[in-house]
């Protein structure tokens, strides 16, 4: 019998069994990463997101797991538990789907409906930038094909099969969205884990499936059909409006013969309009098709590889300091919660000088931790509070929104500055930010710890957040950083193969600067492609490197670069051999 709607009880568990489908792929999930450094850990962030909700909604009392109630404690569980930027969309879309459903105590398919696309909006609204391919395409197409199928018959099972159906097609969709996705070969992992959830609800659904074995660490998923051919090149991304003419169109047939020209082919519309959307290396085909079936309006061609080689110039801009580069990657402003209703910023400020500030920065490694301690003395100085609070995690550790919110609370003034330190945790940090009004709290977006310890130097005790957090993030840009570490699988970033076990030297946006056999040798490449001009190199070994080592890369690289100081500390990061950086 089909399942119309579904009380509060029945909501919690099918969530459970989603949660549980989804923990039997987090492995596939995290396996999904662009690039091959020991940080693919969408499916763990996702996953402890999902087990923070799940543990909440449980906790309510039998007697309050109404519709409402219960989402209402996935959405809190998931806002506290929130980590990585796949987490934290995760919880925007939970949030907006409670907000869609407070105060019932059924759900029928238009409900569920309904909530989906309130889901897609906080979400979207989350974000400052959205890029799509990614899990925001995925929750957007998802709930428009729930709002179409609800609107023809409002039961439940319909409704989230439509779900499921779409979100699989927008997951396979997501690499012509985004060239740097095609270039290494997979989808969207945080697409991928969102269909994931909601195909575990609908199994649970339709009679409770059983759940797949998660896949073997170290065994790659099974990837969309249309990326099998990444090595190839991109070739065209043809698209166009077609509107019948004589005769009505016949959408099947169209598809059908698209699929036989090229790739990624989107045929969207009915019998009287269809815009289309193909890859291939022949544009002029598949326009010369088009004309034959109707008339043709909005024709839009684009060059693939030219697109793949502008996102990795950007990233390599951004890097040496193109501003204009940098800008198209993130804001390259600070986020700021106000202190207060009503409160002016030069109220804050003032109160500021009286009080002073404190910063959160997240650290991975007790060195670094070490550090970020002593930059900025703890006590009071001429009157003025100046504390560095950290707060542990880094690379597959990324720390929870409820975490970080923990320590801007425990802050002990009302002035505070955020240094994520990593870009997966800087959603959280504004997450966290957003909900503590009663101070005054700016996420400066630094990328690394370098860039942290950069950021910290350049603040002053006696200003406030607002002015601090805009010096801060100048100060952040204004060094050059490596991260060095070991690749985990064979890929190919851009136009260079990299493979497993080889030395790689990132840019703070995880763009290859080198790649090599011998350490030594990969490091000395990747400082030498560094802007020239830098007089100091701070080396940060981590937790694999021994002394002896760290001092004689630090010999490698006073040798080989005139008229430099070397600076050695022991970072104790985990994964990451070195954190350089130039100034």
């Amino acid at each position: 019998m089909t399942c119309r709607s579904a009380d509060g009880p029945a909501l919690l568990r099918t969530f459970a069994a989603a949660v549980a489908h989804f923990e039997a792929h987090a492995d596939e999930i995290d396996a999904l990463n662009v690039f091959p450094v020991p940080d693919g850990d969408t499916g763990s962030n996702m996953l402890a997101t999902l087990r923070a909700a799940l543990q909440e909604a449980e906790e309510l009392p039998p007697g309050e797991r109404q519709v409402g109630r219960v989402a209402a404690a996935i959405s809190f569980g998931a806002l506290m538990g929130a980590r990585g930027n796949s987490g934290v969309i995760l919880s925007q879309i939970f949030r907006g789907m409670s907000e869609a459903v407070k105060g019932r105590k059924r759900l029928n398919g238009l409900d569920l409906a309904h909530a989906l696309a309130a889901g897609r909006e906080t979400a979207y609204a989350a974000v400052a930038k959205p890029v799509e391919g990614t899990i925001l395409t995925v929750i957007r197409e998802a709930s428009a094909a729930a709002v179409t199928s609800a609107e023809r018959d409002p039961d439940i099972e319909g409704v989230l099969t439509a779900t499921v159906e779409q979100a699989e097609r927008a997951v396979a969709r997501t690499p012509s969205l985004l060239p740097i996705l095609r270039e290494a070969g997979v989808v969207d992992s945080g697409g991928q884990g969102l269909y994931r959830l909601f195909q575990g609800a609908l199994l649970s659904l339709v009679g409770g499936a059983e759940i797949a074995i998660p896949t073997p660490s170290g065994v790659a998923p099974r990837r969309a059909a249309l990326v099998a051919h990444a090595d190839d090149g991109f070739g065209y991304e043809t698209m166009y409006l077609l509107t019948a003419s004589a005769k009505a169109l016949d959408v099947d047939a169209i598809r059908s013969a698209l699929e036989q020209m090229g790739d990624s082919v989107l045929v969207a519309g009915d019998a009287r309009a269809l815009k289309i959307h193909v890859h291939n290396d022949r544009p002029d085909a598949v326009i010369a098709f088009g004309l034959e079936q109707g008339a043709l309006s909005r024709i839009s061609v684009e060059n693939l590889d030219n697109q793949a080689r502008d996102v990795r110039e950007a990233r390599a801009g951004a890097f040496t300091g193109d501003a204009t580069a940098m800008a198209a990657i993130e804001p390259v402003e600070p986020l700021v919660a106000a202190a207060g209703a009503g409160t002016s910023a030069a109220a804050t400020e003032d109160g500021a000088a009286a009080e002073g500030i404190s910063v959160v920065a997240v650290a991975a490694g007790e060195g670094l931790e070490r550090v970020f301690g002593s930059v900025v003395p703890a006590g009071r100085g001429l009157g003025r509070v100046c504390e560095v609070r950290i707060v542990r995690g880094g690379q597959s550790a990324n720390p929870s929104t409820g975490e970080l919110l923990s320590a801007i609370r425990a802050a002990p003034t009302r002035h505070v500055i955020v240094l994520p330190n990593n870009p997966n945790v800087k959603l959280a940090a504004q997450q966290a930010a957003a909900l503590v009004p009663e101070k005054r709290v700016a996420v400066v977006p630094t990328r690394n710890g370098a860039e942290g310890i950069a950021a910290l130097l350049g603040m002053d005790p006696a200003k406030g957040a607002d002015e601090n957090a805009i010096v801060m993030l100048q100060a952040a840009r204004s060094i050059q950083s490596l991260q060095v570490t070991d690749a985990v699988r064979d890929a190919r970033i851009g136009r260079t193969k990299v493979k497993k076990g080889q030395t790689i030297v990132l840019d703070p946006d995880d763009g290859l600067v080198a790649r090599g056999n011998d350490r030594h040798a990969t490091v000395l490449k990747g400082i030498g492609a560094l802007t020239a001009g830098f007089e100091l190199v701070s080396i940060y070994y981590g937790s694999d490197v021994a002394l002896a080592e760290a001092e004689a890369m630090g010999s490698a690289v006073t040798g080989a670069f005139d008229g430099i100081d070397v600076e050695l500390i022991n970072g104790g990061q985990p994964h990451y051999h070195y954190l350089i950086a130039t100034e």
